[in-house]
């Protein structure tokens, strides 16, 4: 109800969602984890579970071996405007 209340709501909020919420849109990933450049490295374990998990229990998947998400190489939320 003050203004030091809203503050203390938005550091709470923009931490969390900055910092632990997995966003379907960019692989699963944090947005941090993206930024600080920690992608590549978690990819690459969560392939490597994957393909362990492929390996003990091929019948859990049916139609071939799994990934991970699809980690985009550009996220914008206000993109650069298109010049002709």
């Amino acid at each position: 109800e003050t203004i030091d209340e809203a503050h203390a709501f938005c550091r709470r909020f923009f931490t969390w969602y900055n910092e632990e919420h997995h966003h379907a849109g960019i692989g699963l990933m944090t947005p941090d984890q993206i930024h600080f450049g920690q992608a590549k490295a978690i990819y690459a374990a969560r392939q490597e579970t994957l393909d362990t998990a492929f390996l003990n229990t091929p019948e859990r998947f049916v139609r071939k071996p799994p990934k991970p998400p699809h980690i985009p190489t550009a996220v914008w939320i206000n993109p650069p405007k298109q010049t002709e």
